[in-house]
């Protein structure tokens, strides 16, 4: 709807994980250089964590990106899931058949596919999306995967990605021997402000935008404010902030644009909504038929 007004060929603010739209600031950039450098040298358990709305999923398809291939991959995101479950969703990533009944029989087919890739030259690596989520018997079977090895190498390589409380999962005493296996750790960070203004403006430039700026510099502070530079409340802001912009024929937003959305959003409440443009002066709620009329135009 205001792709149109503001000179956009795409919507830049999609929430899904497009890879014409990556991103890395400099936490992103550090995190892919180590899962990169975990797999190609074999590092066996790497864990990645981060807050909700970070982009480890979007870090995930842009590792994927970036590997050949040689590289068999298994995405398993959905980890509420019994062991029998679990390996029968491996399988099918993988692409191994058919399926077995019972534990014992998924272990010796898994151990034959994956000396089979061994011999070619091939890596198999399991990425595990959502793992603190995870039950204390999965964690433990996942561990004994690791066991799958030769004298000289791994024969699949294990990723543990989740929020914080992966972390503090995998520091339960009875599962001391899966910490102690964890080879490579990264946790993502937000955006600082700078990244911030980085991100936004490379977003707009690849759906198209080709003036002088949308956001001004006190509507970027003030997301960054609001945010605290987490990339899916930046999304959802932004894509709010231009469909207000656009109701309201304004060619470029100001803090009180974000303010605005972030209220609607529920990102800040009454008494933390605070005018950046005056110095921290409190400023009232947005009013009901602003709402009203942003609804009419999202129709």
């Amino acid at each position: 709807m205001y792709k149109e007004y503001y000179g956009l060929i795409r919507s830049p603010f999609e929430m899904t994980p497009d890879p014409s739209f990556l991103h890395l600031g400099e936490a992103h950039r550090e995190g892919l250089a180590t899962l990169v450098y975990a797999v190609n040298s074999g590092k066996g358990f790497v864990m990645l964590t981060g807050e909700v709305g970070t982009g480890k999923t979007t870090l995930l398809h842009a590792l994927l990106g970036q590997l050949d291939s040689t590289t068999n991959s298994a995405f398993i995101f959905n980890p509420r899931l019994d062991p029998l479950g679990f390996f029968r969703m491996l399988f099918e990533e993988l692409g191994v058949g058919p399926a077995c009944e019972s534990k014992a029989e998924y272990l010796l087919a898994l151990n034959h596919y994956l000396i089979e890739k061994l011999a070619a030259n091939e890596r198999v690596l399991l990425i595990v999306d959502e793992a603190q989520n995870l039950s204390a018997e999965m964690l433990e079977e996942i561990r004994l995967l690791s066991n799958l090895e030769t004298p000289t190498s791994k024969l699949i390589q294990i990723m543990l990605v989740g929020q914080p409380e992966l972390q503090a999962l995998i520091d339960r005493p009875e599962l001391r021997q899966l910490r102690q296996r964890i080879a490579l750790r990264h946790r993502l960070r937000p955006f600082d402000e700078v990244e911030i203004v980085e991100y936004v403006n490379g977003r707009l430039a690849k759906a198209g935008y080709t003036g002088r700026g949308i956001f001004n510099k006190r509507a970027m502070k003030e997301l960054f404010r609001v945010t605290e530079g987490v990339p899916r409340l930046i999304n959802n802001v932004c894509d709010g902030a231009l469909l207000l912009g656009y109701a309201r024929q304004q060619p470029t937003l100001g803090a009180d644009a974000i303010r605005e959305v972030a209220h609607d959003l529920g990102l800040v409440g009454k008494d933390e909504v605070e005018d950046a443009d005056t110095g921290g002066g409190r400023v009232k709620p947005p009013k009901r038929r602003s709402r009203r009329r942003l609804l009419r135009f999202r129709r």
